[in-house]
């Protein structure tokens, strides 16, 4: 009964968040709640939500942190170099925005933070997407999956809870996926180009004049800021003029004799940029990143040391920090919001035993012929229970079952360790995953319309890298 109770609930919150019936909050606190009475938990409720929010207090916290040090990064110019190599790649060709979506994407994600990589990325195209009337959800889509694919690396997450769970070296695990790996980031990149070429047809190609030409949108984002209010605010990140690089029309365009080149994400004349300081804030992040591979100090710690530290170098006033903090508030408070309220689901998921039904109802239906493949099998159900369940439920709840069962049939346990990270792709755009808030909060994108476009893509695209390491004998 729990396991057919845990597959309804996962159901009705998606079915409910995609037909836009409830917000993503309201489902993932409501729906998990109404189930918990239907178990005959009810009573329960508060202690296995307690327990939920307290699992990913951490995480929130991170978050907020995170969000405000790189929208201070961003603010004051860090990434403006990279922003610009992408978009004079990029030009005004929808095509090569998407492909170019991808490549950022994937750059960004060697921190192994998904949340800095969209908020990055978000920062970067959101204005070019805006102003060629490009599909928002095709940016949040392949960025995603490139998140995805990335966040495979030994220090992004999966990699070494794999290797914790199972006792093994996560060197081990993480090298010889490279070659798979490798191919499915080049089919994030081969599906950006399609979805390119079809944004093209769909809205055409555009020289600069007719993309500067169009009229901005009644309310810009400051996507560079991530504050979500109106061009007037002050960082400027990507608003009215801006998001076209500099010049508002084909006449002063022309008149500046502007070229592809000019065409920018983030604007170049922002009150916000700390040029004599670059080179502080570039070491300052890579010591940061460092010390959090290096795990000196627990991550939500490192973040909220280096916000307060680049608050303070980067503006020394009080009023310009509140101006910065302020300017980020909105991003802090829906991502916050939205991992509180995924903690009753999985709270709730994880305290009624739902979550253990349902995976060990999986590994049961598992035919004794399939027994020697149970590298393939542990890729297949990673993709479903990376999805519906967090990363921790997976790899130390379901791995090391399944672990156990492929060695009893001559499966080494390495090769379930690799095959178990086939289904990053897709576990990105779960509905547990925080950063998956971030991307759709920052891109304006409705979680149910990013849901339907990206689960597909995302699905084929796992099936490539599972189909990659059984070709290359690594799975």
């Amino acid at each position: 009964m729990l396991t057919i109770l845990g597959f309804a609930m996962i159901a009705t919150f998606l079915v409910l968040i995609m037909m836009k019936k409830m917000s993503p909050i309201a489902a993932l606190v409501l729906i998990p709640a109404l189930f918990c009475v239907f178990v005959g938990k009810g009573a329960e409720l508060g202690d296995y939500v307690i327990d939920g929010v307290s699992s990913l207090a951490p995480t929130a916290a991170m978050l907020m942190f995170a969000i405000v040090y790189f929208g201070v990064m961003i603010d004051v110019g860090l990434f403006d170099p990279i922003v610009r190599a992408i978009l004079k790649f990029c030009k005004a060709d929808p095509m090569r925005i998407v492909v170019g979506t991808a490549l950022l994407a994937a750059i960004v994600s060697l921190d192994g933070d998904g949340s800095t990589t969209f908020m990055i990325t978000v920062s970067a195209m959101y204005p070019l997407y805006k102003r060629l009337k490009m599909s928002l959800v095709v940016m949040t889509g392949v960025a995603a999956m490139a998140n995805g694919v990335m966040n495979t690396l030994p220090w992004g997450g999966p990699t070494a809870r794999a290797a914790t769970a199972l006792k093994v070296d996560a060197t081990d695990i993480f090298v010889p996926m490279i070659p798979a790996l490798a191919v499915g980031l080049l089919a994030v990149v081969v599906l950006a180009y399609v979805l390119g070429l079809r944004e093209r047809r769909r809205v055409g190609t555009l020289t600069l004049d007719e993309a500067l030409a169009r009229e901005p949108e009644s309310e810009t984002v400051l996507v560079g800021a991530g504050t979500g209010t109106k061009a007037g605010a002050g960082a400027g990140a990507g608003a009215g003029k801006a998001s076209a690089g500099s010049g508002g029309s084909r006449d002063a365009a022309a008149e500046d004799g502007e070229s592809d080149d000019d065409f920018q994400g983030l604007d170049p004349n922002r009150s916000t940029l700390r040029p004599k300081l670059y080179w502080f804030n570039a070491l300052l992040t890579v010591a940061l990143l460092t010390a959090m591979i290096m795990e000196l100090l627990p991550i939500p710690v490192l973040f909220l040391l280096g916000a307060a530290l680049a608050l303070t170098v980067n503006f020394p006033h009080i009023p310009d920090q509140k101006a910065r903090i302020a300017a980020h508030a909105e991003n802090v408070l829906n991502v916050s919001g939205m991992v509180f309220a995924a903690a009753v689901f999985t709270g709730v998921l994880t305290g009624t035993g739902m979550v253990d039904h349902m995976a060990n109802w999986l590994v049961d239906t598992i035919p004794d012929g399939m027994g020697p493949h149970m590298g393939l099998v542990t890729g297949l159900l990673s993709l479903p229970l990376t999805y519906f369940m967090s990363n921790d439920g997976f790899y130390f709840g379901v791995l090391p079952v399944l672990a156990e069962a492929g060695q009893a049939h001559g499966v080494s346990t390495l090769e379930i360790a690799r095959a178990s990270i086939v289904g990053q792709p897709l576990h990105m755009s779960s509905p547990l995953v925080p950063a998956v808030y971030v991307l759709v909060g920052m891109a304006k994108v409705e979680f149910g319309d990013h849901t339907r476009f990206v689960v597909k893509w995302a699905v084929l695209t796992s099936l490539v890298i599972l189909a990659a390491g059984i070709l290359f004998g690594i799975i």
